[in-house]
């Protein structure tokens, strides 16, 4: 449903010093979203068609961010600093007439979903507020400012901690840096925001004690958890929200019917989806737009990101990205599934095995050892152990194409492009380079030779010429016995 009495101003544009990094804040990720995505995430669930990222700092980098959330629209902060100036110019940049309630976000808070806000937003109207504050109850408040009630359990004010007294230090409620204000009542107040303090910035703080002085009602609703309602400020903080978003994650696949056996070292990113019946084992990770079928079982120590897994298969210590796993297949122990990778049903890639744009077919295997690239597999194929298909001629790829139910002997090599015909074998060690009929045994054999005598010739003087010297000279005597005894 679309909320047109409601617009969303994101303020994203600091720079984030805390962090001593050359990426953005805002753009550090957790959980497979940026902490700005994960903001707009739930901004768009609001459903309002009003949303305005207001930028500064790495601006470019920040606002190409945005393409992944259509409807969310960049605004500059100019020269005058402050959180104030960033909320007034989004704030402007809404339609002229827009006459709702104004959310403010801050891109640096990705914990917050959209029931709290809902939550807020119904408390504000409720209340008919000017403004009304998302607070948090905290044990330990230090650094925080604090929210100042009246008796009426309305609020007074917001106090910083430099500038608070005694008895306001004593106050747990902290403020989130979350608002939701009356269009009109904020376009007001923010034209009497000024820079005349110690930072010369213009604090949206200060839109808070300017509608208390004129008599309006500002009211404030406590967080469900006041640990989600805190910013990231440093690595620190980011690891801890990263921690407290993938045990949230956790849970809700939990609830949904995923076995997750040890919760403490599985990781699954907020934008992974799950189906009833997955198993995850210990130490795997769930990553990107992967998406699991029901009845299949992943891990122990297995990544996949941005993979998809089809039902009832199993993949075992191994890595697959961007490659997708037909149902019932096998992968692993120690597969290695790259981009373009394509199991189809009942398929197996096993040990030691790595597959890059690539399809195998329905109950093909690639049992160990092996590398295919850039190949087309039938089904029913069995590759030996040691396969390779030589992809690569220096300059360009070339695509290696095999039929159906063909099994190739161990160690070989097909040297593409080449096309094996349905039902052909190779010979063990066979380097193909011309293609191979429908139904032939394909070979490159050529006579053994043995050059007696070679390593005590050429290699005089090591072990391998005294051991070599020393059985040539027990057949010696052995033949010599042989002989006298018949």
């Amino acid at each position: 449903m679309t909320e047109h009495n409601l617009a969303i101003v994101v303020l994203a544009a600091g720079r984030g010093t805390r962090m001593k990094s050359a990426t953005p804040k805002v753009l550090h990720r957790l959980g497979g979203r940026t902490l700005l995505g994960h903001v707009l995430s739930q901004a768009e669930a609001l459903g309002t068609p009003h949303v305005r990222v207001v930028v500064r700092h790495e601006r470019d980098r920040v606002v190409e961010s945005l393409a992944d959330y259509p409807g969310a629209r960049a605004v500059d902060q100019d020269e005058v600093p402050g959180t104030g100036r960033a909320a007034q110019l989004g704030v402007a940049d809404l339609p002229a007439d827009f006459a709702g309630d104004v959310l403010v976000l801050s891109g640096d808070v990705p914990l917050l979903e959209a029931a709290t806000f809902r939550a807020l937003l119904d408390e504000h109207r409720r209340r008919e507020a000017a403004a009304t504050i998302l607070g948090a109850e905290l044990a330990q408040p230090e650094g925080y400012g604090r929210v100042i009630r009246g008796a009426d359990g309305l609020v007074e004010r917001i106090v910083e901690q430099k500038d608070a007294t005694a008895e306001e230090l004593a106050v747990t409620e902290i403020n989130s840096g979350v608002y939701v204000f009356r269009a009109a009542a904020l376009r007001q107040a923010l034209a009497e925001v000024g820079t005349d303090n110690a930072q010369g910035e213009m604090y949206l703080t200060d839109v808070v004690r300017i509608l208390r002085g004129a008599g309006d009602v500002v009211a404030a609703v406590a967080a469900p958890d006041a640990l989600a309602a805190l910013g990231v400020n440093d690595r620190v903080q980011l690891a801890e929200a990263t921690r407290i978003l993938n045990e949230r994650v956790i849970r809700r696949w939990q609830l949904e019917g995923v076995t997750v056996e040890d919760p403490r070292s599985t990781w699954i990113d907020d934008t992974a989806t799950l189906a009833p019946d997955v198993t995850l084992l210990p130490n795997t990770h769930i990553l990107g737009a992967t998406t699991v079928a029901g009845g299949a079982i992943i891990g122990p120590d297995t990544s996949l990101r941005d993979a998809e897994v089809g039902q009832g298969a199993t993949v075992r210590r191994s890595d697959v990205t961007l490659a997708v796993i037909g149902e019932n297949a096998t992968v692993g122990p120690w597969a290695y599934l790259r981009a373009g990778a394509e199991l189809a049903a009942g398929a197996k890639a096993g040990t030691f095995v790595e597959i890059k744009n690539s399809t195998v077919g329905e109950g093909s295997k690639v049992p160990h050892l092996s590398y295919v690239g850039d190949a087309t597999i039938g089904s029913g194929v069995n590759l030996g152990a040691g396969a390779i298909t030589a992809n690569y001629d220096d300059v360009l790829k070339h695509r290696t194409v095999i039929g159906d139910q063909v099994h190739t002997g161990s160690h070989t090599v097909m040297i593409a492009p080449v096309r094996l015909g349905d039902g052909a074998k190779t010979g063990a060690g066979a380097v193909i380079r011309k293609d191979v009929p429908a139904g032939a045994l394909a070979l490159s054999v050529s006579p053994q030779r043995n050059l007696v005598g070679w390593v005590e010739k050429n290699r005089a003087g090591t072990a391998a010429a005294d051991a070599a010297r020393r059985s040539r000279a027990s057949e010696k005597a052995t033949d010599g016995q042989q002989e006298q005894d018949g």
